[in-house]
């Protein structure tokens, strides 16, 4: 099975690409390569962000790897947290923190619209391609489910009864921005593989 590198050190997103890639590539992690520090996310966008880290990897090892950025864009809020997503609640947030300080800056609002965006960097041969999935859905007053992580808890698809925490995680590995962006950037490998 062919290997390829995922510039991260979030153990869920790697889990969740893992369990998306399976039987098709063996998914290595940042600390599977010896690589243990945080990249700094310095870009404006998800799509720099993404860059990044990719770029990081790539300059430093010379492998073909794929990095992703991901935001949660709440309407009501002008877009926020996007970029902020992992850091809503400040430099040392926690997934639960920042889960409370947008359900706390929501409060008494009407409009609960909201857009998970996942955009995927992926460097192979030298060249970076992007790929992007975006669902949209609604903020839920409050916490609903235990299963995956981030803002899943709150997050409700549109057309769903559930928040991504309550449901499956094989129908949320085939709905969520994350798998629409990888989605994608499979049917580029696959491309390339049969080229």
């Amino acid at each position: 099975m062919k290997k390829i590198v995922f510039a991260t050190n979030n153990a869920n997103k790697l889990d969740e690409i893992r369990q998306i890639l399976a039987n098709k590539y063996e998914v290595l992690g940042l600390s599977d390569i010896g690589f243990n520090e945080e990249i700094p996310e310095t870009g404006n966008t998800l799509k720099e962000n993404a860059s990044i880290k990719s770029q990081t990897i790539f300059r430093k090892f010379n492998i073909d790897c794929f990095s992703d950025d991901t935001g949660l864009e709440v309407n009501a809020l002008n877009g926020k947290p996007g970029v902020y997503s992992a850091r809503y609640a400040g430099k040392n947030a926690t997934y639960s923190s920042n889960v409370d300080k947008l359900l706390d800056d929501m409060e008494g609002m009407n409009d609960r619209s909201a857009a998970f965006s996942t955009v995927i960097s992926i460097i192979m041969d030298g060249k970076e391609y992007y790929f992007e999935g975006r669902i949209e859905g609604v903020i839920t007053l409050t916490r609903n489910g235990v299963g995956g992580f981030g803002y899943d808890p709150i997050f409700k698809p549109n057309g769903y009864k559930e928040t991504f925490a309550e449901m499956l995680p094989e129908i949320k590995n085939k709905i969520s921005h994350r798998a629409l962006a990888t989605e994608k950037l499979v049917e580029f490998l696959v491309q390339r593989d049969y080229s």
